[in-house]
């Protein structure tokens, strides 16, 4: 979607705002960013949010606009494949539609559909993207907004479909047209030009592709810099230009945070992972194997197959034999996935060829002494990898090696393999009944991350009757299913299965909104042995929800936090705290606030309109630090610790009213802000020192104020009004309150031509 789109966001915002919707206003701009920079959270949420309200207002431009970008969040950075077709099909018919057809990004739905096949299969889907794109780039010009997009995916198919020089060609002749146009080629279209340079064997041609990229400017810019990185690595790597090939490439830490660039950058690695500046670890075969997951459950097919070819010939690589193996195996089935696969099998069966070729490195013991060597590894730098092989002829016969090779296995990424010898040796003989809670427990944990549910379902029968409902509620509570989680916990809690089903019932209980029972269930247990500071905590936090105040103190008093009152309401000062709320716009906002209980706290800065919280509000924390103390004493003195907000406990009722105009001699303002105190009236200022007004006559900047003041529900608009008139009316330049004077019907010219004059 090219920027030409955003002069009409900003004629919609102004239009939302008009009419009431400032929040959706708000959030309308930031739906880019966050698709962009990675805050899929906040884009989960409000994007649909704004679709949904953009079709209830009738404005199908905007109900495209966050729909799409809600998609992009999903198909770009995320690579997300199968999972989001139908979406991206959808999308592309709703782009037909008489209404929406006209906006000027309209054929983006196309490019994006376009993408979402890609990231499935981009082989096999590679003639349908040609079909689908072919015809709407043929009715754009270059000058189109999304001439460049949907030409990128062109090359893109083309090169998936094996026409390497006709993409190279095809990309050449995009470029020259946006040239004779006047219009720059994006980054995406050079780095794709050189990726179709790369596929035809002229890898020299392609460094000077991507190099020559690097001056255009990016459809993605936060992500160009990494995604330039990894492709100019793996071209520098095709050309044995080692050192340069590791200088370019992105680390791991970057690169973790992008699953578009996975495949490439594994494909860099294992290129460079002979290299002495390249260490090929079982680290890296964990992380490969982690990848490889990711793309079984967004639908990215054929990543997910050559993920698993990349990370088998690396194996092989450190004498991985096992794993070399498994991954044959996993490439294969998930190759059946495919609609094209000529050529996969050829390579399956080279990698099989090769671990079966391949040598597993010499155990350190005898066989019978293993799991005591195992034992007394050093626990950072043994090598798990190895461990699994060593373990292996144990395994399912020996319960101490089964479990630590089945543990060790379901930790490199292999839980499924753990759970098929554990089920053979505990549920296949019969033994799963009489088995030790270590041995559920472990046997559970894997099947929960192979998400074999079923398969834990029938385990439970199997088991005693605390045993059962406990591993149950594991299961539902690792799936989010609450209220059978609760009803699980709850039976295990009475059959006697201890704390840990105490934890998973209040756990429940705070996801369903019961945190009544949730605090009583770990309440019962106050005084055991059992019960952690972290378990008292969440007692706490539940219990201030449920206002049960005696068991907040109960809780309190356990952790040594002395509190004034005995009884009623916990209501104290003690001491300033930042409180993290949710903004319209998908953000987060920090409020200055007052903690009034272990778990409690006032908010104490008036918020705009809009919001749903303002000064005198009553909330829940979480009472676990989001910044660790600063280790300066000197920063530890100003350190106001920040915690994130839980729910709304008391609305404080507080309405707020918005301030705006030249800022007033230090006297004056300070006069202000004193009558704002006796009152009671939280204000807050908002702007900075660049902020600036122009003087009505001479157009010189002045410095400027602007803010809020937040009033408790006893007192009227009128009341707020006229305060404000009083307190101000000898200020050499006026303050405007438009909002506020229109609300009372009180002189609106006069704040009217404030604003005007002053440019506010």
């Amino acid at each position: 979607m090219d920027v030409d789109i955003w002069a009409w966001v900003g004629d919609t915002q102004q239009q939302l705002s008009e009419a009431g919707n400032a929040g959706l206003a708000m959030a309308l701009g930031d739906l880019p960013a966050q698709a962009y920079e990675g805050r899929y959270p906040q884009l989960d949420v409000m994007a649909p949010a704004i679709a949904q309200q953009a079709e209830a207002l009738e404005l199908p431009w905007l109900e495209f606009y966050a729909r799409y970008w809600h998609l992009i969040g999903r198909i770009g950075d995320r690579a997300q494949g199968a999972v989001a077709i139908g979406d991206a099909e959808e999308l592309a018919a709703f782009a037909e539609r008489e209404d929406v057809r006209t906006c000027p990004a309209a054929p983006a739905a196309v490019e994006a559909l376009a993408i979402a096949w890609a990231n499935t299969d981009g082989p096999g889907y590679a003639a349908d993207r040609l079909a689908k794109l072919g015809p709407v780039i043929d009715g754009l010009q270059p000058d189109d907004p999304a001439y460049s997009g949907l030409v990128t995916q062109y090359v893109s198919a083309l090169v998936d479909a094996g026409r390497a020089e006709e993409a190279v060609a095809y990309a050449e002749s995009a470029v020259e047209r946006l040239r004779v146009n006047e219009r720059q080629a994006s980054w995406e279209l050079g780095a794709e030009s050189a990726r179709a340079l790369l596929a035809a064997g002229r890898a020299d041609a392609a460094l000077t592709a991507i190099q020559a990229a690097a001056d255009f400017g990016a459809d993605d810019p936060v992500a160009k810099p990494h995604r330039d990185g990894v492709r100019r690595a793996l071209i520098l790597a095709t050309l044995e230009r080692t050192a340069e090939a590791v200088d370019a490439l992105p680390d791991l830490d970057v690169v973790g945070d992008h699953p578009r660039d996975f495949v490439e950058w594994s494909h860099a690695v294992a290129k460079l992972a002979g290299s002495s500046q390249i260490t090929n670890t079982w680290q890296l075969g964990r992380v490969l194997r982690q990848w490889i997951d990711y793309f079984g459950m967004m639908g990215g097919y054929r990543a997910r197959v050559e993920l698993a070819l990349v990370a088998g010939d690396l194996a092989v690589a450190r004498q991985g034999v096992w794993q070399a193996r498994l991954l044959a195996g996993l490439a294969e089935q998930s190759s059946a996935e495919l609609r094209e696969s000529a050529g996969l099998p050829e390579r399956i069966a080279a990698l099989r060829a090769a671990a079966e070729a391949t040598t597993a490195p010499e155990a350190p013991g005898p066989l019978e002494e293993r799991v005591g060597y195992f034992d007394a590894a050093d626990g950072y730098n043994a090598d798990p990898e190895r461990w699994v092989g060593w373990l292996e002829p144990l395994s399912g016969s020996d319960l101490e090696a089964t479990r630590r090779h089945t543990t060790t296995l379901g930790f490199l990424g292999y839980p499924s393999t753990g759970a098929d010898i554990y089920w053979r040796m505990l549920v296949d003989t019969g033994d799963i009944a009489s088995a030790e809670a270590d041995d559920i427990a472990y046997l559970t944990t894997l099947l929960v991350e192979a998400r074999q549910d079923e398969r834990l379902e029938q385990m439970a029968e199997l088991l005693p009757h605390a045993a059962k409902h406990l591993a149950l509620a594991r299961l539902y509570s690792a799936r989010e299913r609450w209220p059978e989680a609760g009803a699980e916990a709850e039976h295990a809690v009475a059959a006697g299965a201890g704390i840990e089903a105490r934890r998973l019932v209040s756990t429940a209980a705070q996801q369903i909104d019961e945190n009544g029972k949730g605090a009583q269930v770990l309440r019962e247990v106050l005084d055991s042995d059992e019960i952690t500071e972290e378990d008292v905590w969440r007692m706490i936090v539940m219990a201030s929800s449920a206002e049960d105040w005696e068991t907040v103190r109960l809780g309190a008093a356990k952790i040594g936090m002395p509190l004034k009152s005995t009884e009623g309401p916990v209501e104290e000062e003690l001491g300033l705290i930042r409180i993290i709320l949710p903004s319209p716009d998908g953000g987060q906002r920090q409020v200055l606030s007052i903690r009034t209980g272990p778990a409690t706290a006032r908010l104490a800065l008036p918020q705009p309109r809009g919001m749903d919280y303002n000064a005198g509000d009553l909330v829940v924390f979480d009472p676990q630090l989001l910044e660790p103390v600063p280790d300066d004493p000197q920063e530890q003195q100003n350190f106001v610790p920040p915690f994130a907000a839980v729910r709304m406990l008391q609305p404080g009722g507080y309405t707020s009213f918005f301030f705006d105009g030249a800022a007033p001699s230090e006297e004056d303002w300070a006069e202000f802000t004193e009558v704002m105190a006796e009152r009671g009236w939280p204000m807050w200022v908002y702007s900075d020192e660049n902020y600036t007004v122009s003087h009505p006559t001479s157009g010189e900047q002045l410095p400027g104020v602007f803010g809020w003041v937040a009033v408790p529900p006893d007192v009227s608009p009128t009341e707020v009004d006229a305060l404000l008139d009083d307190a101000t009316e000898r200020w050499v330049h006026p303050l405007a309150w438009l909002d506020l004077a229109r609300e009372v019907d009180v002189e609106v010219e006069r704040h009217e031509r404030i604003v005007k004059e002053y440019g506010l």
